[in-house]
């Protein structure tokens, strides 16, 4: 009886490795086969920097939003209050509001002007969404009781568009490339230090098949170099962004960049967050120098209305303009002049 029981187990067993195997492979069947897939994009020659218009990003004038908006839900993903509302064009956008409003939509735009993907963003200091519900889950302090919002990012969502997934820092399509490394360069210029895997998206473009890898959020910049329990120092704080160093070393092979930094020892009380962003910190270490060097010389064609023009889009005061725009320079500078000893 053992021997026949022990037999039966056996074949059971087998039966089930039998099938795991099976529907593993008929899994990997139904997958797209890779050579089907379009070409992965990360970076594209911008032969055309000086006459990018940084005002109006990506998007251009002529998608900026225009018509009525109508609240569609409530998108609680993230950290910020976000939803989901249509024009009367059909077209679909997806609000924002807080502190990463503004320095994401400067982002985009020097991230775009130097060859990345980036979302088309707009900033409004004011907008209202018609259908608005009395009570959203987050961000009720942030929205009139007539749909009114101040100070809000605008991402539009493009026909033929269709995210795939995320992407990871390590093992990725670029992994080693001077292009994936002078995006690790320009997130340490705009100090984006939340630069966690599900921050990364890749899209199919319908029209080019090709799949597009960028980073698509890009709010926690233009602050201190790694999270701070007081959220308006981390995100859009000209004094945070202003002394806060950037190259911490410079050697001949390699580049240090100060961002991101390790959490402080404080961050221990909520560990998950601790420790993602402990796993970030390698992303600004140990790039190579040439491909410092190379990226810097496309930052370096960015004049300074450009870049000025990325910080009045997001409605920040004149003085704030030029106080961004003005470390900016300063660190697009230090680039383009690194020591050689």
């Amino acid at each position: 009886m053992p021997k026949r029981r022990n037999g039966v187990l056996a074949a059971l067993l087998a039966a089930v490795l039998g099938f795991g195997v099976g529907a593993t492979a008929k899994k990997r069947h139904e997958a797209a086969p890779k050579e089907l897939a379009g070409p992965e994009v990360l970076w594209r020659r911008p032969n055309d920097i000086a006459s990018r218009n940084l005002f109006y990003g990506p998007g251009g004038e002529e998608d900026a939003p225009q018509s009525t908006l109508t609240f569609v839900k409530e998108d609680l993903s993230g950290t910020s209050p976000k939803f989901d509302v249509r024009d009367e064009n059909g077209v679909k956008w997806k609000v924002k509001l807080g502190a990463e409003a503004r320095p994401e939509v400067v982002a985009t735009r020097l991230v775009w002007a130097v060859g990345y993907s980036a979302n088309e963003d707009y900033f409004l200091p004011e907008l209202r969404v018609e259908g608005m519900p009395a009570h959203p889950r987050r961000g009720q302090e942030l929205v009139e009781p007539d749909g009114l919002m101040r100070n809000v990012r605008l991402k539009r969502y493009l026909k033929g568009e269709k995210k795939l997934g995320d992407w990871r820092w390590r093992h990725n399509p670029f992994e080693g490339t001077r292009e994936l490394n002078g995006l690790r360069v320009v997130m340490a210029l705009i100090n984006n230090w939340d630069l966690k895997d599900d921050n990364n998206s890749v899209y199919s473009e319908k029209d080019t098949k090709e799949e597009v890898y960028l980073v698509s959020d890009l709010g926690s910049s233009f602050g201190t170099a790694g999270p701070s329990w007081t959220i308006t120092r981390s995100k859009g704080n000209l004094e945070s962004y202003r002394h806060c160093r950037f190259i911490s070393k410079t050697a001949p092979e390699f580049v240090d960049f100060n961002m991101p930094t390790r959490p402080a020892l404080d961050w221990i009380f909520d560990p998950g967050q601790y420790f993602v962003h402990l796993r970030m910190h390698w992303i600004g270490r140990h790039i190579p120098r040439a491909d410092v060097e190379w990226i810097a010389q496309w930052l370096a064609q960015l004049s300074s209305g450009q870049i000025r023009d990325a910080f009045r889009a997001a409605g920040y005061s004149p003085e704030e303009v030029d106080g961004f725009a003005n470390v900016v320079e300063k660190r697009i500078d230090e680039l383009t002049d690194l020591p050689r000893s």
